[in-house]
């Protein structure tokens, strides 16, 4: 995590559950647009989501902590593309539950289920 991270922003990593890692690497790489790596830790495999300039975070093999009815809703960015990366949900194995919406003043999001079946928001700036 870089100083920048730490030190201008209040959310600075986010770990996801998932149940089939290669399957969520291919769900969030291809609706963020965005490189998700993998890395090893004492024998437990996990996705990197690209992070040098941003907010950083993780997935990890944990299905029994996967809830899709409540639980903190993580916002990830698509500035920008918010309409393709809705777009591209279903046809990467996830769900739309709010299609694409204003929030007023703080710009568009849309609500969704991953190829996991964890709830996040998609947020852009525009509706775009």
């Amino acid at each position: 995590m870089s100083d920048l991270n730490s030190t201008h922003n209040r959310a600075v990593w986010f770990d996801i559950p998932v149940a089939n890692l290669d399957r969520a690497l291919a769900f969030y790489s291809g609706v963020l647009n965005v490189k998700v790596g993998t890395a090893d830790a004492g024998g437990t495999r996990f996705g990197v989501l690209e992070h040098d300039q941003g907010n950083g975070g993780c997935l990890i093999e944990a299905r029994e902590k996967i809830t899709s009815s409540g639980g903190i809703l993580v916002y990830m960015n698509v500035d920008g593309r918010i309409r393709a990366a809705v777009g591209s949900v279903e046809a990467l194995g996830g769900k739309v539950l709010e299609p694409t919406h204003s929030i007023g003043p703080h710009g568009f999001r849309a609500v969704v289920l991953d190829s996991e079946g964890n709830r996040i928001a998609l947020h852009s700036a525009v509706d775009a």
